[in-house]
């Protein structure tokens, strides 16, 4: 939804940075970003306040993990064998870290937040499958991608410290004879759990189907 300005932003942003920073240094603040949103979710624990913290971690996540490539087009010094290597095995770091983090705090039980991790990893194998057979790299889904996803949780976030209800709902249940509470917090994480996982069964049949025909079945 956003692709189209973000581009224009970042080109915008990677002229004007200093020519001491490299694209190394802004996968290293991606990383950063990561961190700052594991600690502000973990420390919610204490204060909801400090979910201003997380969404800072999301903005410098954005800025990092973002604009790295763009300043290595901007400024010709490309290197997609090294880029492609460190690019999406820090992805998989930075998701891990958001995901503990979120995990770890009392907002959402640590079980979907790994599932969330799971299925995102999942997801990035097909990516990288589908990248290394066809040559295409697809990140978006249903028009949405990473930085949507963080203005939607910079927005949750916001809605959890503004609204006191919300944070304080929840329902209990059992679970195979566990009693287990659910806030608002863990439906949210549920719904892009389920998200999740219907775009990585939806694609997994639709490129499964494809490479079939690529690749028919041999006559015997």
């Amino acid at each position: 939804m956003l692709n189209a300005a973000e581009k224009k932003v970042l080109v915008w942003l990677a002229e004007r940075q200093p020519r001491w920073v490299t694209s190394d240094m802004l996968t290293g603040i991606g990383v950063v970003g990561s961190l700052v949103v594991a600690l502000g979710y973990f420390l919610s624990n204490y204060s909801v306040g400090w979910l201003w913290l997380a969404s800072l971690g999301f903005v410098i996540n954005w800025y990092g993990d973002s604009l790295d490539g763009t300043l290595a087009r901007v400024r010709k010094t490309q290197r997609p064998i090294y880029g492609f290597y460190l690019d999406h095995n820090i992805d998989g770091i930075t998701m891990a870290i958001m995901c503990v983090g979120a995990g770890l705090s009392d907002l959402l039980n640590l079980y979907i937040a790994m599932a969330v991790l799971a299925v995102y990893l999942l997801l990035s194998i097909s990516v990288y499958i589908n990248a290394h057979l066809k040559g295409e790299f697809k990140l978006t889904y249903a028009g949405m991608g990473p930085t949507e996803f963080r203005l939607i949780m910079i927005l949750v976030n916001t809605l959890f410290i503004a609204v006191a209800p919300l944070r304080e709902w929840s329902v209990a249940f059992q679970v195979a004879g566990v009693s287990v509470t659910f806030g608002a917090f863990d439906f949210i994480g549920l719904a892009i759990l389920v998200i999740l996982v219907l775009i990585y069964l939806n694609n997994f049949k639709e490129d499964a189907k494809e490479y079939a025909e690529i690749d028919p079945v041999k006559p015997f």
